[in-house]
């Protein structure tokens, strides 16, 4: 029998507390113990970007990081992104854009542009490049994935001046 560790954390806004065991992934600790599937383990070696998560504002492969090291931490999924059931711009953008096809790596990336647009409202192309290299999408939409990086931000300029 494998011992386990309370944990307590702050999750998409919420106190939260869950007993883990020491090889427990962030991803697993979401989906076991809170029902949070929109990060998704998927290459099981933090290359993929399909297990982003943001922890205390920044972003880890959810696959890679032990869920004990959110003990006292502050995580925010994508399921926090659509506020009392709207869209948050970096999702509407996405949705616009024709930014997805099978959906799978759609919430990483969404959690990566909503931290770049944080970080830069009005990111240039090697801005938007940089931030997303982690992130694969088998299905090609690269694209549109641009395309909808651009549009957020134009969404989140535009609401900010509102």
């Amino acid at each position: 029998m494998t011992a386990t560790r309370t944990i307590t954390f702050t999750l998409n806004g919420a106190p939260v507390s869950a007993d883990v065991k020491p090889h427990h992934n962030l991803v697993e600790l979401l989906q076991t113990h809170f029902g949070l599937t929109g990060a998704r383990e998927t290459c099981g070696q933090g290359l993929c970007g399909c297990c982003t998560v943001i922890v205390n504002g920044r972003s880890v492969s959810g696959c890679l990081y032990l869920a004990s090291f959110v003990d006292g931490a502050d995580v925010r999924t994508v399921e926090a992104l659509d506020g009392a059931g709207k869209l948050s711009p970096v999702q509407e953008a996405f949705i616009e854009a024709s930014a997805f096809q099978c959906g799978y790596c759609t919430p990483g990336f969404i959690l990566m542009v909503t931290q770049l647009l944080d970080e830069h409202p009005d990111p240039d192309e090697e801005q938007i490049k940089h931030y997303l290299t982690g992130n694969l999408c088998r299905c090609a939409t690269y694209p549109e994935v641009m395309d909808a990086v651009k549009l957020a931000a134009r969404k989140r300029k535009a609401a900010a001046s509102a």
